[in-house]
Formats: C-alpha cells, sequence, structure tokens
C-alpha cells in the first residue's frame, strides 16, 4: 500500500477538521463517506477537490463493507461508536476514531478482540498527549526531578454554548437553548444523554503519558441532572473521576460542559504533585505554567515557558489545530498503515483512557461505589485474541 483509501463516517463538525488534515497530508485519500443525515453529504463533499470519485453512503454496515476503503476515519457522536469501530475492524478496514474510543466496557473488549483478531491498526486521535509541554513533564518524571509523583489532576471544563446538545436530524442543523422554541424539530443531541466524564480522554492520556501508567481502581461522583444553568440540556454540569494508577499515584479528573464560564479561559488545566516537586499548568492564555522542586532555595512556584506548540514542530504541523497536535494523530495513523510504525497511543493505550471514564459514569450511577479497571492487554490469564473470562460479546 502506497496510499490509504480512507472513509470518512460520521459528517459533522469534528469531521471538517479532519477533512482538512487528510486531503493536505500525503498518504491520504478520501474514497467514500458516510452519515445517515444525508444533507451533511453535501456540505462535506463541497471541499473536496475529486468529489466525483467519492462514494457516498447512508448505511453504515454499506459503507465498510465498500471495497473502496481501506481504512476508517469515525467521527461520530453516538454512544455506539465503539460498536461502530469494532464492526469496521471486523469488516477489516484499519480504524482511526476521535474520543472516546467507547462508552461501554463491552465495546472496548470488542475493539480489543477485533484489533488482535485481524490484526488491523486501530489509532484513537486523541491530541493532548503531543502537546510540548507533555513532553517536558514526562521527562521531568522519568528522570525523577518530580520525586515519586503522589497526586495528579486534570480537567476539562468547558462551556461552548449549547448548540452541541440540540439538532434537526433531518437537515443536521444544531441550535442552542435560546432557539429551541422556534425549532420544534430539534431533537436533543447524544450529548444531553452522556455521562460527560466519559469525555475524559484529553485529560487522562496525557497524565497518564506523562505518568508511564494505568489506572487501576476508580470512584465517581457528580452534580445531579439536569444542567442547573441550562435545565433543557439533560447532562449533569459536573462529574469528577478519583483514581488510583498502578504505581500509587492517586488522581481527580474532573469533565463539564454544561455549566455557564468564561469561554476564553483555558478549557483544559493539569497539576502534578510529587514528593519533591510540582508543576502545574495555566488557568488563562494570559498566565504562565509553573514549576517548584525541593532541591531549589526558592520558596513559590517559578513561572515557566512551557507551550502546547513544540517549536520544533514541522511546518506541516503549524496551525493544524489544538495546540498544533492534530497533525500528529494523522501522521500517526498514516505512518503505521505505510511504514508500518505502531503508534504510541495503540489500542490498550486506548483503553487505558475510555474504561476509567466508562466505570467512573458506572460508579456515579451505582451510589459511588469503586471499581477496578480491567487491563486489555494479553497476559497470565488471556492470550491474544481471546474473550476475556465473564464476557459474551
Amino acid at each position: 500500500m502506497d496510499e490509504i483509501r480512507i472513509g470518512v463516517a460520521g459528517l459533522g463538525h469534528r469531521s471538517h477538521m479532519w477533512l482538512r488534515h487528510l486531503l493536505n497530508m500525503p498518504g491520504y485519500r478520501i474514497t467514500a463517506i458516510s452519515d445517515w443525515i444525508e444533507p451533511l453529504h453535501e456540505k462535506f463533499l463541497a471541499g473536496i477537490p475529486y468529489r466525483d470519485e467519492v462514494a457516498c453512503f447512508t448505511d453504515y454496515e454499506e459503507f465498510i463493507a465498500s471495497d473502496k476503503i481501506d481504512a476508517v476515519a469515525l467521527c461520530v457522536r453516538r454512544m455506539d461508536q465503539g460498536a461502530l469501530a469494532a464492526r469496521a475492524l471486523e469488516a477489516g478496514k484499519h480504524v482511526t476514531s476521535e474520543v472516546p474510543a467507547a462508552h461501554t466496557i463491552e465495546d472496548c473488549w470488542r475493539i480489543v478482540l477485533a484489533t488482535e483478531r485481524t490484526g488491523k491498526c486501530y489509532l484513537l486521535a486523541e491530541q493532548a498527549r503531543y502537546w510540548s509541554f507533555v513532553k517536558e513533564w514526562r521527562d521531568l518524571v522519568a528522570t525523577n526531578e518530580l520525586g515519586k509523583i503522589c497526586y495528579c489532576e486534570g480537567q476539562y471544563i468547558g462551556y461552548y454554548g449549547t448548540k452541541q446538545f440540540f439538532q434537526d436530524f433531518k437537515t443536521g442543523k444544531q441550535y442552542p437553548v435560546e432557539e429551541l422554541k422556534d425549532h420544534p424539530e430539534a431533537e436533543p443531541t447524544v450529548f444531553t444523554t452522556m455521562p460527560p466524564i466519559h469525555y475524559l480522554p484529553h485529560e487522562l492520556s496525557p497524565m497518564l503519558k506523562v505518568l508511564d501508567d494505568r489506572v487501576i481502581q476508580v470512584v465517581g461522583m457528580g452534580t445531579d441532572a439536569p444542567s442547573n444553568s441550562h435545565p433543557e440540556v439533560g447532562q449533569p454540569d459536573i462529574q469528577v473521576a478519583l483514581m488510583k494508577t498502578e504505581k500509587g499515584t492517586v488522581l481527580r479528573m474532573a469533565v463539564g460542559f454544561a455549566m455557564r464560564g468564561p469561554t476564553k479561559d483555558d478549557h483544559h488545566w493539569y497539576q502534578l504533585m510529587g514528593s519533591h516537586g510540582r508543576v502545574e499548568w495555566r488557568r488563562r492564555p494570559s498566565d504562565n505554567p509553573r514549576m517548584w522542586q525541593a532541591k531549589g532555595d526558592h520558596e513559590e512556584m517559578m513561572d515557566m515557558n512551557w507551550k502546547m506548540e513544540d517549536p520544533a514542530a514541522p511546518d506541516a504541523a503549524k496551525g493544524s489545530g489544538h495546540g498544533d497536535a492534530d497533525y500528529y494523530v494523522q501522521r500517526a495513523f498514516r505512518d503505521c498503515l505505510l511504514d508500518g510504525i505502531m503508534p504510541e497511543i495503540d489500542v490498550y493505550t486506548a483503553m487505558d483512557t475510555a474504561a476509567p471514564a466508562i466505570l467512573a459514569a458506572d460508579s456515579i450511577e451505582q451510589g459511588s461505589i469503586p471499581f477496578d479497571v480491567p487491563d486489555f492487554r494479553p497476559g497470565p490469564t488471556r492470550k491474544s485474541g481471546e474473550t476475556p473470562e465473564g464476557f459474551v460479546l
């Protein structure tokens, strides 16, 4: 294979960002698209210079069965997106998927087993782990500059208005709460019912990379639904996961999208506390990240010059989106398929970001009881390709 024939499934807002990368990055050619909302096809096709060569599907099963595609870019926002990824893998297609990887533990296992049994590549398009300051923090931890990491925090408290919560599924147009009275055709989207903590990968993935670790236990707690800021939105304002890792670090991570808040501040925030040092990310673009180390004579945290953007990034990465990180996930998938280079976020690392979030939501639903998090890697009790004991898939 010297060119990846890729099909894009799910033609909403995020797919148009993918469109730009897939057109501009050598090695890709879009050969098919799929969305059950047919009016979205034309808007997407309008951005493809060779649109007449692209096959269009409204039926997902027909799409993944097509001999026109080698790989699927899964840009859907659905509670069954994990199952959709697994079905594409089972149909013999490579898959790169928007976050989260899945919304159930069963779908996590199905993706893992399909990847193991088919030998196809699965890559979760989680960008935050490619930020420059994440690499800096990982180096600090790896060289013991901060000592034993005892505590880690991450949060994604993002308020983008309410358009993402309501949509006319016949036209694909989205409407905010303020316009619902004039648009009775608008229905709740997946975001109104999805536990916000499910959208944890952008916090958990980069911090697990920094720690070189995985979560083994989780408990969750959250506010009641519906939103207090927007009662029309069925999603709770905030959900929090408290986790413990294999190496003994405690993590506190929070996610929320429905509660009113400033739109200019950094939505993502992180902190590490070690036995000999601490680091924290900035609260807003005008702030600086900070670090404290016990070996210095300073009593306050020092301002640091860490950035999301890598100053040594290739020109193709600059301006790609999300702190120049969108480029890296598309490159990693391409290099895996064309050159056999395994991505740093393989299928098991992807499930390390999904399973704790799923179980945190289950914990909240069941009165904040703790759950153990499975390790999806083959080991003494499960060979590659074997269905884990206790699961019927």
